[in-house]
């Protein structure tokens, strides 16, 4: 008993050690130092003692297993085994000690029936507060004693080393041992007992003989193996052979257990042996673990992690060595780095125990509450592989927590208490705990005071599928709110467990709650909290999770192989997540190294693609379809398809006569992509070319040349090559033949001079011609020709040696030239000959006379050009290549290439503009051209060069690259608010820089947060080539974050920058960093005129006043329209004529740009301190890009006006652009382009007083082309028709829009509106949009707000036209209308706004 307190009383010394928990003395302190008045609970220290421990025992031992639990109330201890509880009131054999520990009396074991053998573990519970379980421990009960392998008798010369084996079960090794002629038989430095049970005897002596045998004394009568006879024998007289008696086998073994390494030899003279690890010799002398046993065994004690590696032992006895080896694994028990601290916690909170362990292999860890396994779910979460993290506490979570660590080598457990507090009790601050220190609790002091009341208006300003955004405003207490802090409590509705999330400064009162369910219905409340604590929940906000699509997940098992050089078969096995049934299946493949991918649908499981290239790497995946659309795509596989025998012959094969005995042959590889596979050689034929003689074969490497030997002299031989794959030959190329020297020429200096040099001068060329050298015997490979304006050295040109003439072409007539020959050789050039010509004038017409120079092997000289190549084809490979081939009708019918020619290729992009060609050089019919632009349209042309002769350019080829995905992000991003919708917001953008294709569509994200993952933004689809969209329903005065994506037919290109925007508080104020709130069409301003559409103040006009104004401003508009048709009726005579002079004019000068309707009538912007005449001028560049919201987006935007008139005429229009029928052209404005909405600067102007800019590039009906002269048509029949034909125009598509009324057509004299005479529409050419044009701001005064100041509204105008435009329009309104005519007309205009302000101020 006093071994076992001593034992107690260590135990517990290191667990308070290890676990930082307080000795009990140190824990009754703790609780009684609590600070006075707290109502915190302090931590009960509750841990074990001791635990049980790894046993083994044999049958009818009595076994202790023991356990002992530590806490100030006393624990009740129990017992599981193989994890269920022990019944122990009414076993016999088992029963629980005082301590706790478990005795086992008279352990049962038979082969059939094994009770007591199992895992055990002891639980100590502490009532109300809670249930600790202890490691587990493993009883191994020893089998029936039994002899695996048995000694045997043998004999051993005298100084050797000897084994007798006795093998037992592994459970049995402690209990067996050996005795000589049945004595016992002690063990010594010589000798000693493997693990396994052998004996091994080392120097064998004489008194070694004997007969021996084991025995196994595991209780009960021993067991004795068979006897065995060991007989010594005298000293060999001759050598030995070394041999391994024993070898050293791989172990493994745990921490701190021993090692033995055996290594038994026999063999004369005695061997000497040493051991090596990791190939590095050990020092076992001065090592305290490593010691070399008796006959050069090794043992290692109190094994560590380092000690794992490859142990060899080597044997040498001087006549030869031996060597074995054996690996040593090293195993480690779970050990932990981080122990689980206690928490303090309230509920609602997330809280995570933290435990880090380690062991080899890597443990395993799992949790206990309370005694009983935590099993993962959504609030209980295994989290970063070992801590447990508890979401949204509540009462019942309170209790002990253990971390349970176990591999195979043993298991540890660690655990810490859990406190939930009341929410009025403050959380004490914990300072860092090291693991050996005891936990100590701080109180935060707390103050009294009012606490907050509930926040108001909590919304949810973005639902997603997985996240909510909520807002709220300060609580009614506390406007201000900026020293309040806020908490969301949250739960899916029906659960009871809430959780909590905490804004993250104070003052914020915004919190995105993440890691939500799809279609799932939570509940939200806030509180807002201050120094004093939490004050009143807001009322509880139920919001649904929007659904998320169900779409099929990847197809598992997807495998590819090829059947032959030209297909491939892809398998895959249903998508274990179908979400639904699976409708069918997109295998998209492609080649390795392209981006051009293809598809093909798939109904079953399995697809064989043919016609695929041979020898090539392909890629593949598989999507699966069911009825919500394409699934999540497999990754890629890759698969090459088989070899096969090149397709195509070597290239370029050349031959070189090197004696009267070899040829050089040299060639190239068969052309890329027709190798078929790797190029293992290549096979040569060559035969006398005389006569159908025998074909030799030879077979060479993969080099690229060969010297064929042994041939005969003089005599004409061809050859041909082939290339060779591991599949056979492939083509070979045509004959090309040689003839060998009658004799063995020299080449061991140069040629000598050659015999005659002739040449003949033509007007811009000089035909050349000369005769070998007299000397036959020297080597010639070839002639070089110099020729220059009085020198030779200009320009240097070389021929093969067969050639006899050649003609220099390119020269300037009437010119003096030098020409020198040399032959040359490989040494180098002989010595030169020299001639000099004098080219033709240009004025000599006399014919060119071709002559023969007397000398053999000189044909006609040919100066005619060379024919330009011609089927010039471009064919389409990427994007950025083009492969361009051709046909030379120069050349023989086979196309082959036998002379030094070569080819010029030259292209550029197609734009009338662009006259910078690029060009490129290349000796064969085809021409890969890489680095294009992506969905450029090319133009390409070819010309042959031969020599100093070159042929025209051939006809032109087009082709246009593929399209690539946009690698640029669409750019000007802008967001604005809706004309009088505060919640609706307008995005509008210009296209990516770099779009390589046609744009078929544009993503545009938006978020609250622009931190937030994208796959967390809400998503909006923009089809077609629109470049701007409308978004509703958000919620006012909050930040929203904007991005774009462009799409085309190849995909998605990269997302712009995120642009901010504030949407307004509320309708009457404007977005942050925004400009003022635009009314739209459907506004209807206040009758009490608390504002004006425009913000401006009118709460100080009573409604008699605005009355007045109203009234007066159709007087305005009633005088000037009287006033005009005065103009009209009192012309004379003479003005008359200038005005048909006039209309003739201006119709026919728009003959070429479209009907005199495009002219428009003027519009009078007038002061109320002036009259001042002044254009809205039109823009020049229309933009039917724009459809969804025809208004610029900058600083100074235009506002719409209400237009009745368009209202009545017009209907709105949904479409799948969404709800844009409010901000939408007419058919009528899509087609003359896209102009801005403008708004007459007047308070109160009539409504059908609104203006419509029009490009001037727009055609009208014929039967109205008259309408812009006064003389043909009133006023008001103008304004019918031109109403008429705006409404048959619109009627396709009824949108609303601004009209212009024709009043009278005088020009203005501060800049004239005509349309530029040159601009045509052409729909095809890219437009500029409005927004790139220049800008000016034009401030204007309001006739509502006569006598006050107001703010300017901007209005945005397009520059006005070129100088000649303006003076052309000048000399126009010159003559129409008299200077004397005019003035008369201002003063009476000016009379009346006279009349109308004293109106006003009255």
């Amino acid at each position: 008993m006093a071994a076992r307190g001593a034992r107690r009383l260590l135990g517990s010394l290191w667990i308070a050690l290890f676990l930082g928990q307080p000795d009990p003395a140190a824990a009754a302190r703790s609780s009684s130092q609590s600070p006075a008045g707290s109502t915190v609970r302090t931590f009960t220290p509750f841990y074990f003692l001791v635990e049980p421990v790894d046993t083994l025992s044999v049958r009818g031992a009595f076994v202790i297993l023991n356990c002992s639990a530590y806490c100030e109330t006393s624990p009740k201890i129990e017992w599981k085994k193989d994890g269920t509880f022990l019944n122990l009131v009414s076993d016999d054999r088992r029963q629980l000690l005082p301590d706790g520990s478990l005795l086992i009396n008279g352990v049962v074991h038979s082969k059939h029936n094994k009770p007591d053998e199992g895992y055990y573990q002891c639980v100590a519970t502490v009532e109300s507060l809670g249930t600790i379980v202890s490691r587990t421990a493993k009883l191994t009960v020893a089998g029936l004693p039994r002899f695996t392998s048995q000694p045997e008798s043998t004999s051993v010369y005298r100084g050797n080393s000897v084994i007798l084996n006795c093998e037992v079960n592994a459970d049995l090794v402690p209990f067996v041992r050996w005795e000589q002629d049945r004595q016992p038989f002690f063990l010594d430095d010589r000798i000693f007992t493997l693990p396994s049970g052998a004996l091994i005897i080392s120097n064998v002596t004489d008194g070694d003989g004997g007969l021996y045998r084991c025995v196994i004394e595991s209780g009960g009568s021993p067991k004795y193996s068979d006897e065995a006879e060991l007989k010594v024998l005298p000293d060999p007289e001759v050598p030995l052979n070394l041999v391994f008696l024993r070898q050293p086998s791989s172990l493994t073994k745990v921490t701190g257990q021993s090692a033995v390494f055996p290594c038994v030899t026999a063999g004369f003279p005695t061997p000497v042996i040493k051991w090596m690890r990791n190939e590095e010799e050990l020092t076992i002398e001065d090592s305290e673990r490593f010691l070399l046993l008796a006959g050069g065994s090794l043992e290692i004690s109190d094994i560590t992690e380092d000690d794992a590696g490859t142990y060899a032992c080597i044997v040498d006895n001087g006549n030869e060595t031996i060597e074995a080896q054996a690996d040593l694994i090293v195993q480690a028990p779970p050990e932990f780095l981080k122990l689980p601290a206690n928490i303090y916690a309230h509920e609602s909170m997330d809280i995570v125990f933290e435990c880090e362990v380690t062991g080899k292999p890597t443990p395993t860890v799992k949790w206990i509450k309370n005694g009983d396994m935590v099993i993962p779910s959504d609030y209980f979460k295994i989290v970063k592989e070992h801590n447990l993290q508890v979401l949204g506490l509540v009462k019942s979570d309170e209790g002990f927590y253990q971390c349970i660590a176990e591999n195979d080598v043993g298991n540890a457990q660690a655990g810490a208490q859990l406190i939930i507090l009341e929410h009025d009790v403050a959380i004490p601050t914990l300072p860092p705990t090291p693991l050996t220190s005891a936990t100590t609790d701080h109180l935060a002091p707390a103050t009294t005071g009012p606490l907050p009341s509930a926040p108001r208006d909590v919304v949810a300003s973005l639902v997603s599928t997985r996240f909510i955004k909520l807002t709220w405003r300060t609580p009614a207490s506390d406007p201000h709110g900026d020293n309040l802090t806020y908490t969301v409590f949250y739960t899916k509705e029906g659960i009871n467990r809430e959780r909590v999330e905490n804004t993250s400064r104070p003052g914020e009162m915004q919190v995105t709650i993440q890691n939500l369910m799809p279609e799932t219905v939570y509940v939200f409340r806030v509180v807002a909290q201050n120094k004093h604590g939490p004050g009143e929940s807001s009322v509880p906000l139920k919001v649904a999770t929007q659904p998320e699509v169900q779409l099929p997940g990847p197809a598992p098992n997807i495998r590819a192989y090829a059947n032959s050089p030209t297909s491939i078969t892809v398998t895959w096995d249903t998508p274990l997540s179908g979400n639904g049934e699976i409708q069918n299946y997109k295998l998209y493949y492609m080649e390795k190294g392209t981006d051009n991918e293809q598809d093909v649908d798939v109904g079953g499981h399995s697809y064989t693609i043919n016609g695929l290239k041979k020898y090539t790497e392909y890629s593949f995946r598989v999507v699966a379809y069911n009825k919500h659309g394409p699934g999540v795509s497999t990754q890629d596989v890759v698969v090459q398809t088989l070899s096969d025998v090149p397709s195509a012959a070597p290239q370029n094969l050349s031959l070189e006569v090197r004696n009267s005995k070899s040829i050089m042959i040299q060639w190239q590889p068969p052309p890329a992509g027709t190798h078929n596979g790797q190029i293992t050689g290549y096979k040569i034929r060559y035969r006398k070319a005389s006569r159908k003689s025998e074909v030799t074969e030879s077979i060479g490497g993969t080099q690229l040349f060969q010297l064929i030997e042994g041939l005969e002299r003089g005599t004409e031989y061809s050859f041909r090559v082939a290339a060779l794959t591991s599949n056979g030959t492939g083509p070979a190329t045509d004959w090309i033949s040689a003839e060998t020297f009658e004799s063995d020429l020299d080449e061991t200096r140069v040629p000598e001079v050659p015999s005659s040099l002739h040449v003949r001068p033509l007007v811009t060329s000089i035909v050349v011609s000369w005769t070998p050298p007299e000397n036959q015997n020297i080597v010639v490979r070839g002639y070089a020709i110099g020729y220059g304006i009085g020198s030779p050295h200009a320009q240097t040109i070389k021929v093969d040696y067969k050639q006899r003439y050649y003609t220099i072409e390119n020269l300037d007539p009437s010119s003096h030239y030098v020409i020198t020959l040399k032959a040359f050789n490989n040494v180098g050039e002989g010595i030169p000959l020299y001639e000099s010509a004098v080219t033709r004038p240009h004025t000599d017409t006399s014919e060119v006379d071709l002559f023969v120079i007397n000398a053999p092997y000189t044909p006609v000289p040919d100066p005619s050009p060379m024919m330009p190549p011609v089927g010039v084809q471009a064919s389409i490979l990427s994007h950025d290549t083009i492969r361009i081939t051709w046909a030379d009708n120069s050349l023989p019918k086979n196309q082959k290439i036998t002379d030094a020619r070569y080819y010029t290729v030259r292209w550029k992009t197609n734009i009338p503009a662009n006259t910078k060609y690029k060009t490129a050089n290349t000796t064969t019919l085809s021409y890969l051209v890489t680095s294009l632009k992506p969905n450029t349209l090319y133009e390409f042309s070819v010309m042959v060069t031969k020599g100093r002769r070159s042929s025209t350019w051939s006809m032109t080829a087009h082709g246009t690259t593929f399209e690539l995905v946009p690698t640029s992000p669409p750019k000007d991003v802008t967001v604005v608010s809706k004309e009088g919708k505060p919640r609706t917001i307008i995005v509008n953008w210009q296209p990516p820089s770099e779009a390589n294709g046609k744009i078929t569509g544009y993503i545009i994200y938006y978020s609250t947060d622009v931190n937030a993952e994208i796959h967390d933004w809400v998503i909006e689809p923009v089809v077609g080539n629109r470049l701007t969209h409308q978004i509703q329903e958000l919620t006012l005065d909050t930040p929203y974050y904007f991005k774009i994506q462009a799409r085309n037919s190849k995909g998605m290109g990269p997302m712009s920058e995120a642009v901010q925007f504030r949407t307004p508080k509320a309708l009457g104020s404007a977005g942050k960093g925004s400009r003022p709130l635009d009314i739209g069409p459907d506004y209807k301003p206040p009758m009490s005129g608390s504002n004006s559409p425009h913000g401006s103040p009118t709460s100080h006009l009573d409604s008699n006043m605005l009355l007045v104004i109203i009234v007066s401003v159709g007087v305005i508009t009633i005088v000037i329209v009287v006033i005009v048709a005065v103009f009209c009726t009192r012309r004379t005579t003479s003005h008359q004529k200038k005005k048909r002079a006039a209309c003739k004019s201006v119709n026919g000068s728009h003959k070429y740009k479209g009907n005199s309707k495009d002219v428009k009538p003027p519009d009078l912007w007038i002061h109320h301190e002036r009259l001042e005449l002044k254009p809205i001028d039109k823009s020049p560049d229309p933009n039917p890009i724009m459809t969804d919201t025809p208004i610029p987006r900058n600083s100074q935007d235009i506002t719409p006006v209400d237009n009745s008139m368009d209202s009545n005429i017009h209907q709105r229009r949904n479409s799948y652009r969404g709800h844009e029928s409010e901000d939408s052209m007419s058919t009528l404005a899509g087609r003359r382009g896209m102009r801005p909405k403008m708004m007459m600067p007047f308070d109160s102007q009539p409504p059908q007083q609104s203006v419509r800019n029009t490009p001037s590039t727009d055609t009208m009906p014929a039967s109205s082309s008259q309408t812009g002269c006064a003389d043909h048509q009133d006023p008001e029949s103008a304004t019918a028709s031109y109403l008429a034909n705006a409404q048959e125009e619109d009627s396709g598509q009824s949108l609303p829009t601004a009209h212009v009324r024709p009043s009278h057509p005088l020009k203005s004299f501060a800049v004239p509106a005509v349309p530029p005479t040159g601009s045509t529409y052409d729909p095809a050419l890219p437009s500029t949009p409005l927004l790139t044009q220049q800008v000016h701001s034009v401030k204007t005064a309001s006739i509502g707000t006569l006598g006050r100041t107001r703010p300017p509204m901007p209005v945005v105008v397009p520059s006005a036209p070129d100088v000649q435009e303006t003076t052309r329009m000048l000399e126009d309104s010159e003559s129409n209308y008299e200077p004397d005519e005019l003035t008369k007309e201002m003063a009476h205009l000016e009379g009346l706004m006279k009349d109308l302000n004293a109106i006003t101020t009255a």
